[in-house]
């Protein structure tokens, strides 16, 4: 009943949180942090960085709603932080994601693939899923390439959605890309969880719906005691928004009792 109710109040009760988000900005900057994009550090850390520089990676999940996602867009352009923004199929805005470029930060896709395929295919056995693979891996390509076309620029950086069957049969859909001639192919240099990328940073706070918030801790919490910190936020969880978020528990409900 609580895990209902906290659910409830995050989506249709919560106090706007933007504010909390645009603190943190404000105390990273005074504190010394470079604030960057997925793949900004990416190519900051080719070129080598020094053990005590201080940056912040911030990475948002646009898992729902876009109105939310160009408030935080507007906030971060007000201070002058870069970003990654990874869109899924469902939230797609090329109008969008072409002004996150231009000004600087990073657009592209949250891809979930391998839920989709177990989802429209009634798989719910990890073997049989992992099976799949090769097809799941094709219709990947196609979706990114036909992203990429449209978008009008290159994505070399992606972000995995973490879906309810990705859950429910223990298969992420990060094993998507654990295939190097697919990675080749589209040109990705880093997945956001790859160890690559991970190990090079201090502490990895991804926030969480009401009443934790965040975890491992808040990541105000975390400045000064770590260099490296990359913090992965959703619009969802900074702001309420009715429609989108009955609009996505719909679609959830219908998914989970046709699967």
């Amino acid at each position: 009943m609580n895990t209902l109710l906290n659910r409830l109040y995050c989506d249709y009760a919560m106090p706007s949180r933007l504010a909390a988000h645009e603190q943190f900005v404000c105390a990273a900057h005074a504190a010394g942090y470079a604030q960057m994009s997925v793949r900004q550090f990416v190519a900051a850390a080719r070129k080598g960085l020094r053990a005590d520089q201080k940056i912040v990676i911030h990475r948002h999940d646009i898992d729902t709603d876009l109105r939310t996602t160009r408030k935080l867009f507007a906030l971060e352009k007000k201070h002058g932080i870069h970003s990654s923004f990874y869109f899924r199929r469902s939230t797609l805005d090329f109008t969008l994601m072409r002004e996150i470029e231009e000004y600087g930060s990073e657009a592209s896709y949250h891809y979930e693939e391998l839920a989709t395929y177990a989802k429209r295919h009634k798989i719910k056995d990890p073997a049989a899923i992992r099976a799949r693979l090769p097809e799941i891996r094709a219709d990947f390509l196609t979706n990114f390439q036909h992203i990429e076309q449209r978008f009008g620029r290159k994505m070399t950086t992606v972000a995995a959605h973490g879906d309810f069957a990705n859950r429910r049969l223990a298969v992420r859909n990060t094993e998507i890309l654990d295939h190097a001639p697919l990675r080749a192919r589209c040109g990705i240099d880093c997945e956001t969880y790859d160890r690559a990328l991970l190990d090079q940073v201090g502490i990895y706070i991804a926030d969480r719906p009401h009443p934790h918030y965040y975890h491992p801790s808040a990541p105000h919490e975390a400045l000064g005691r770590h260099a490296r910190i990359c913090l992965l936020t959703h619009p969802r969880q900074c702001e309420t928004n009715w429609v989108a978020n009955t609009k996505d528990n719909l679609v959830r409900f219908y998914e989970g009792a046709t699967w």
